[in-house]
C-alpha cells in the first residue's frame, strides 16, 4: 500500500474513525491523540490492509485496541500515582441534532445528552460494539470480525447495551418513544 492509497483511506474513513474515537474518549484532545495514534499504527500495518475486506473495520479495530491499551496503561499508572485530568471540552460536543423550533431542539438535545451519558457509563465490552454499530456504522458481521468474537456475542452485547440505556432512561423519567 502506497502513500496515495493510505491518503485515500484517511479521506474515506477519517470522519467515521474520528467520531468513533471521540465517542470512546469523550474529550476532544484525547480523541485527537487517539485518532493520530490510530492512523500512525495504520501506516505501520498498511501491508495487512486488504481493500476488498473492509478496511474501515480494520482501522476501527486498530482504534479500539489502541484505546484499550491506553486505558490499561492509565489504570496501571493510576494505581501507582493518581492523575487528575483537565476536561474543558466535555460539554462542547458537536451537536448532531437540528430542528426548526427552539423547544424541539432543546428536547432533542436533552434526550441526546441522556442517551450519551447512559452509553458512556457502559463498560467497554458493551460500549465498543455499540459505538462501532451506531457511530462507525459497521454491520454486526463486521464488528464480529474486528473484535474476533462470534456474531451472536456482538448481537448479545448490543442487546444488553440497548437494554441498559433503556433502563437508564426510564429511571430518569423518559418512557418509550
Amino acid at each position: 500500500m502506497d502513500v496515495a492509497e493510505l491518503s485515500q483511506l484517511i479521506e474515506s474513513y477519517g470522519k467515521d474513525v474520528y467520531g468513533f474515537c471521540f465517542k470512546l474518549t469523550r474529550n476532544k484532545h484525547q480523541a485527537d491523540d487517539l485518532y493520530q495514534e490510530t492512523f500512525l499504527r495504520t501506516t505501520e500495518l498498511c501491508h495487512k490492509i486488504d481493500n476488498a475486506q473492509n478496511p474501515k473495520g480494520f482501522i476501527i479495530a486498530i482504534a479500539a485496541k489502541t484505546w484499550k491499551n491506553q486505558m490499561r496503561k492509565y489504570s496501571w499508572r493510576h494505581r501507582i500515582a493518581k492523575m487528575i485530568s483537565f476536561q474543558d471540552d466535555l460539554h462542547n460536543e458537536p451537536q448532531m441534532i437540528e430542528t426548526n423550533t427552539p423547544e424541539g431542539s432543546t428536547l432533542k438535545n436533552e434526550l441526546y445528552t441522556i442517551v450519551d451519558t447512559a452509553s458512556a457509563s457502559l463498560n467497554d465490552k458493551l460500549k465498543i460494539p455499540l459505538y462501532m454499530y451506531y457511530t462507525a456504522e459497521l454491520s454486526v458481521d463486521e464488528i464480529a470480525l474486528v473484535l474476533k468474537v462470534p456474531t451472536g456475542t456482538v448481537k448479545s452485547r448490543l442487546y444488553k447495551a440497548r437494554k441498559m440505556i433503556k433502563e437508564y432512561m426510564e429511571e430518569n423519567g423518559y418512557e418509550r418513544f
